[in-house]
């Protein structure tokens, strides 16, 4: 899997459907690089740093976490630089990790997550807690970009954050568009219509899915309204 180059100063990994590996994502600001969620484990997480060695590019000060979710977060712990994440979203993987510290529980999830026992083969899983934790909204001046880091409602988890670049015009929702995956998938329509109020309120162009191509903001909300009824 390639890195792609998004405008002058983003990068990503696209997202790995084999594994149900989401998009990993570098902004190169002028004084700090920021990476966009920590993959599914060390492996995930090395790909993505290999890549951007090979392109002279720096492994991040920071990465943002956009939600808790085992995809998004168990390659925290070999993050380079800090992790950043809301309240919430720490709180959940306190509890994550209080639970896999069973090695009952950890075959249990490797039995019932076809990808996640793919992913798992022959490693241990480790969940790390974030090193910076937020509420409400924090804004990274990164030099020459900044990256505007919010909570927001979503029908996917209750912790999510999105991450707002406006330099490039760019909005990563990761998994926020999606359902409920503790809920057989459900969308919940008035969390979703709270999501689309949101984006709606930010100016940008382009919009980056954890598991999908990016694509337009326009395009993201018609997909979203046939959604909300």
């Amino acid at each position: 899997m390639e890195l792609n180059k998004l405008g002058e100063r983003t990068f990503w990994l696209p997202h790995q459907p084999e594994n149900d590996r989401p998009m990993l994502v570098l902004l190169k600001g002028d004084r700090l690089a920021l990476a966009v969620d920590a993959g599914a484990s060390a492996a995930h997480v090395e790909e993505f740093y290999a890549q951007l060695d090979d392109a002279g590019l720096p492994r991040p000060d920071l990465t943002a976490i956009t939600h808790w979710h085992w995809d998004h977060t168990f390659g925290m712990h070999r993050a380079h630089g800090l992790t950043v994440a809301c309240r919430r979203t720490g709180e959940l993987l306190a509890q994550a990790r209080a639970s896999l510290a069973d090695p009952a529980a950890v075959l249990a999830l490797k039995r019932s997550e076809e990808h996640i026992a793919r992913e798992y083969a022959e490693a241990g899983i480790v969940v790390a807690l974030p090193d910076v934790v937020f509420d409400g909204e924090l804004l990274l001046d990164l030099g020459g970009l900044t990256a505007r880091v919010l909570t927001a409602a979503s029908p996917h988890s209750d912790d999510t954050v999105l991450v707002h670049v406006p330099e490039e015009g760019l909005l990563f929702l990761g998994d926020a568009t999606c359902g409920d995956p503790f809920d057989g998938w459900r969308v919940d329509e008035e969390r979703l219509r709270a999501l689309m109020r949101t984006i709606e309120g930010i100016d940008c162009e382009t919009c980056l899915l954890g598991h999908a191509d990016p694509l337009g903001k326009g395009e993201l909300l018609g997909y979203l309204a046939t959604l909300a009824g």
